[in-house]
């Protein structure tokens, strides 16, 4: 399944931020560390050369595809008109059949963090929300079986 290209502003900017910080802060010190180890002499058993390296190719390898991926996405703001109805980007409060209720945010596959209650557009929870509105019930396939929730706000703004 291809991947959404979607984001909001706070996950492009940590994206932004990480790429900035692997490419200005984090490589060159690696590189200066790598430097000096080589000046030691024998790099074969020099574990400091050997995890310098390695650490250096994680952080290229991470670099290029945060490069190739920003490229490749587009910021989503949220538009007035979406008020009312769930799309990207959106707040959605549910309670489940236990009465328990959770919010989630609607964002990239990128940038999604259960912790801070982002959730990938691509999940089955964000596609079973997607359109939907202020007391609408959805059915979600769950590893442990279907889960239905009722939607009780859908905000565009933090509201926790």
């Amino acid at each position: 399944m291809k991947r959404s290209s979607y984001i909001t502003r706070a996950g492009w900017d940590r994206l932004d931020k990480e790429l900035k910080f692997l490419w200005k802060d984090e490589r060159p010190k690696i590189t200066r560390s790598v430097s000096e180890a080589a000046a030691q002499g024998d790099r074969s058993e020099n574990a400091e050369y050997i995890y310098g390296k390695r650490r250096l190719r994680e952080i290229d390898r991470r670099v290029r595809f945060l490069m190739k991926r920003t490229e490749d996405l587009t910021i989503v703001y949220p538009d007035p008109q979406q008020e009312g109805r769930v799309f990207f980007g959106a707040w959605v409060t549910l309670i489940n059949e236990d009465d328990i209720e959770v919010v989630y945010r609607l964002v990239g596959p990128d940038e999604w963090d259960v912790k801070r209650g982002e959730i990938s557009i691509d999940s089955p929870m964000a596609r079973a929300l997607l359109g939907k509105a202020v007391d609408d019930e959805i059915v979600v396939n769950a590893p442990e079986g279907e889960r239905v929730f009722d939607i009780v706000n859908i905000s565009y703004k933090l509201t926790k």
